[in-house]
């Protein structure tokens, strides 16, 4: 069973767009001491903005250098086919599991989302991480589907990022046995009971997320709240933040963020 804070690694890269691999390296080493496994190329690794390429080298870098924590890929792609596609190649790449949202789109059924996990649940070997959140995906699992999809065998996790803390609640008080982990670092304490924390605080202060976890008190909270508010957490573009927190400590090379080279 997945418990504690989970790491959803930010993607180091070059001045040309590719993957640092030393600086995943890194990064690993900077926080696994406080981490109990390592999430790349989900929301904050930029998931759905990496090329296959990029994705593909943030995922092998993740796994190469893990220091023997699990890997759970992260995969942000809009259809089921497209995310079969990588889950497949997580696999092959020696991923532990994949992190999975809902397909993208506003018009997307319940049936459909419920649907699009069965797919991916019976097309692959490894754990399912499901991934609850409407930012990218552009559509709401609502309560019941998401109950339903937990009780498909394999699933080992959900990463709950609605924001909502009713149905935090809701999930840790159904009868279910998969881990419910907060995607919100300021909802911590008052989603108390929850497996644990993946959040991109963790990137950063991965040791702070655990003591408030293991000791849920109102002065951890407001340490964390702090903390956000210092790096940008809740930013539009937390992900950048977090990379130039990250460079000015001298962890990753660079600071570049995903298309930022063809921009400039």
């Amino acid at each position: 069973m997945y418990t504690g804070t989970i790491v959803p690694l930010v993607t180091p890269l070059d001045a040309d767009g590719t993957v640092n691999e030393s600086d995943v390296d890194r990064l690993v080493g900077y926080v696994h001491r406080d981490v109990t496994a390592l999430m790349p190329a989900l929301s904050s690794g930029e998931g759905e903005r990496l090329t296959d390429r990029q994705w593909h080298d943030m995922v092998a870098a993740t796994v190469a250098h893990s220091h023997g924590l699990p890997v759970l890929a992260g995969i942000l792609t809009p259809q089921t086919g497209q995310v079969l596609a990588r889950a497949l190649l997580a696999g092959r790449l020696g991923a532990t599991a994949v992190v999975v949202g809902s397909p993208f789109g506003a018009d997307v059924t319940q049936a459909e989302i419920l649907r699009h996990f069965r797919v991916v649940r019976d097309s692959i070997d490894l754990d399912l991480f499901v991934y609850n959140e409407s930012s990218k995906s552009g559509n709401t699992i609502d309560p019941d589907t998401l109950l339903r999809i937990l009780a498909l065998p394999g699933v080992v996790g959900i990463k709950e990022s609605s924001g909502s803390v009713d149905l935090t609640r809701r999930l840790l008080a159904a009868d279910h046995a998969v881990p419910v982990f907060q995607g919100w670092e300021n909802l911590l304490l008052a989603a108390r009971g929850v497996a644990g924390l993946i959040g991109p605080l963790a990137n950063l202060e991965p040791a702070a997320c655990t003591a408030l976890l293991a000791d849920p008190n109102q002065a951890r909270q407001h340490e964390i709240d702090v903390l956000c508010k210092r790096y940008g957490i809740f930013t539009d573009d937390w992900y950048r933040r977090v990379k130039e927190e990250l460079h000015s400590r001298g962890v990753i090379g660079s600071a570049y963020v995903v298309g930022e080279i063809q921009e400039r």
